[in-house]
């Protein structure tokens, strides 16, 4: 008599599939929204292992509890350090319009930080340049320099930050850098042990191994820019430590930073000393990190953290509230444009109660697969009304926003998916005409760099292409 259970090993291995499937379910929708579910719903009963190898790999948006519980300590402290160097009248939460009002009081609530007034703000749209300033304030350095970058890369412009990190050091200048462990995984060869010997200190963050796999999602990355110097110092925005050809070298990147002095200075150094305690395990509290702020502009601004340590996904929320409050005009920047349901809705009410859009992204993108789901929404955002624009110039890597003549952002936060749920980001947002007229005026220069896109002529590209965009899109949740 034959054995029931003498099966074939493609007999068990179909069961095993289906039992993947069914257990997936559950876990799957109880621990994800709904259009990530599917899409990973998708993948999971179109090939069951392959889908949970990458479901534990990169499914879930978790850190390790620790730090989320370390980071939910120390924050406070850092903060009140922070507050004291910033308690004057005029310069915390200074006077906005009643229209700004609101989404300043959302920021504060998003990020823990308050707006604050006096500052001087200066927009830089030139890689060499920026460079140039950057080791300027490195070389006047007489306390500390801090470092943050998603990459820091062992090319002509990472070595020449260095060299002027190591001739801080040699003057007594303590040299902080933290750099992402992925973004940043060249430099820990050659170049990094070389700073360390030259007395700078230098940290990998969120580093990847496969202890950490079972923790944490090992694909979550800190995509932060900034630097602080002495305290009086500070820079954000999308340009990392790297030539301006990185990758490609007949495709220049095209970035913004903004070089910020003033009380402002001290909301970012509380996001490096925040960062530097998770990878570091150092709490830096000397008094000289916060020193009392010059009051030198007439900027009213506010640093937006986001990442996986706070509750709720504070830049998505910030960008669907600011498109809400957008009365006449709109410019957005990205080189990754991959929306989700709520900026796609923001989006449309805008253009429906008469809001100009305008959206301009690279027509080289570096990112293939990012790159084909941001080309699959191009006939969304035409047909609601909004103009697309493609930057024709090189890459196009600055991420920024200007809302009517009321709010400027400009930070490392793409507008897609991955900036708005699962990277560590930082923004900043200057309020009131006068920041906000001088990133549209490097945002018109972008657009003169631009074609417009028709929709006549974006319907006609061959069905093939259509095909792959479109399947891309359908991975867009997952990017």
């Amino acid at each position: 008599m034959p054995n029931p259970f003498d099966w074939s090993f493609a007999t068990y291995y179909l069961i095993s599939e289906w039992i993947v499937r069914l257990i997936m379910v559950p876990i799957v929708v109880q621990r994800r929204p709904a259009t990530p579910a599917m899409a990973w719903l998708m993948v999971i009963f179109f090939q069951p292992w392959i889908g949970l190898a990458f479901y534990l790999l990169i499914g879930e948006n978790r850190l390790p509890r620790r730090r989320i519980r370390e980071h939910a300590l120390v924050s406070p402290k850092i903060r009140a350090l922070s507050a004291i160097g910033a308690q004057q009248r005029h310069v915390v939460h200074p006077a906005v319009s009643p229209e700004q009002a609101p989404l300043v009081a959302l920021a504060e609530r998003l990020g823990e930080m308050p707006i604050l007034g006096g500052n001087q703000v200066e927009l830089l749209t030139q890689t060499d340049a920026m460079v140039e300033r950057l080791i300027a304030d490195i070389d006047n350095a007489w306390h500390h320099v801090h470092l943050m970058f998603y990459i820091y890369a062992d090319d002509a412009t990472g070595q020449r930050v260095t060299g002027a990190l190591a001739r801080a050091a040699k003057r007594g200048v303590k040299c902080r850098v933290l750099v992402d462990a992925v973004g940043s995984r060249l430099l820990f060869k050659k170049l990094a042990p070389q700073m360390r010997e030259q007395g700078i200190e230098i940290h990998p963050m969120l580093p990847v191994g496969l202890v950490r796999m079972w923790f944490a999602r090992i694909d979550l990355r800190n995509h932060r820019k900034l630097a602080v110097i002495d305290g009086h110092i500070a820079y954000t925005g999308s340009q990392n430590i790297v030539n301006a050809n990185y990758g490609h070298k007949d495709l220049e990147w095209h970035d913004m930073m903004l070089r910020g002095r003033g009380p402002i200075v001290l909301q970012l150094q509380q996001v490096f000393l925040e960062d530097w305690y998770s990878e570091a395990g150092q709490l830096l509290d000397d008094p000289h990190f916060f020193p009392t702020p010059e009051v030198c502009g007439e900027v009213a601004a506010q640093t937006l953290p986001s990442g996986p340590n706070f509750p709720t996904e504070n830049y998505q929320r910030l960008v669907v509230t600011a498109l809400y409050t957008a009365q006449r005009h709109v410019i957005i920047t990205s080189p990754y444009l991959v929306p989700d349901d709520a900026l796609l809705q923001a989006l449309e009410c805008a253009v429906l109660r008469g809001v100009k859009v305008e959206l301009i992204v690279p027509q080289r993108c570096d990112q293939i697969l990012v790159a084909a789901a941001s080309r699959a929404y191009y006939e969304r955002f035409l047909r609601l009304g909004a103009l697309v624009h493609l930057h024709t110039d090189g890459l196009l890597h600055a991420k920024t926003m200007t809302v009517d003549d009321a709010l400027a952002l400009v930070g490392s936060g793409n507008f897609d998916i991955r900036s708005f749920y699962l990277n560590f980001e930082l923004n900043m947002l200057g309020y009131g005409a006068e920041v906000t007229a001088a990133l549209r005026f490097a945002q018109r220069l972008y657009l003169q760099q631009s074609v417009p896109l028709e929709l006549e002529a974006w319907i006609k590209r061959s069905r093939l292409r259509r095909l792959a965009d479109n399947c891309a899109k359908l991975l867009s949740p997952l990017l």
